[in-house]
């Protein structure tokens, strides 16, 4: 199997990165991009652009837990060592805000992930000798 570099005009970068992290479809722009929560779709309702064959896997939750520690992790370094409140409050506090974060990144960031593989297929055909 050869891979085939293919010139044609791709959606610019950041048109694809805008639309996936929205959770739009990355080449229209106009169809939802999950059907639920997480669950991509097969194949756009609008332009019929198939993702059945697009797997993001591991990617989405490697960076939900990246971001999620790099904004949780400076807020608790400035307010820890100086709070007055009840240890309770801390053990409440900071999972709740990293279970909120992670469920409002995860399905960015696997859209994200999403378009950013459509993108980059976009420009090789795969051909079999």
């Amino acid at each position: 199997m050869t891979v085939q570099k293919i010139n044609h005009n791709p959606i610019d970068l950041w048109q694809v990165v805008r639309r996936s992290f929205l959770g739009f479809c990355p080449n229209c722009g106009k169809a939802r991009l999950l059907k639920n929560y997480i669950a991509q779709i097969d194949k756009c309702r609008h332009c019929n652009e198939s993702y059945a064959h697009i797997k993001a896997e591991d990617g989405p939750a490697w960076l939900s837990i990246l971001l999620v520690g790099h904004i949780l992790a400076p807020l608790l370094l400035i307010y820890e060592p100086n709070a007055t409140w009840p240890e309770w409050v801390s053990m409440t506090l900071w999972p709740s805000l990293a279970a909120i974060l992670s469920l409002i990144i995860l399905p960015r960031a696997k859209g994200l992930f999403i378009g950013m593989i459509w993108r980059n297929m976009q420009n090789t055909i795969k051909t079999k000798n």
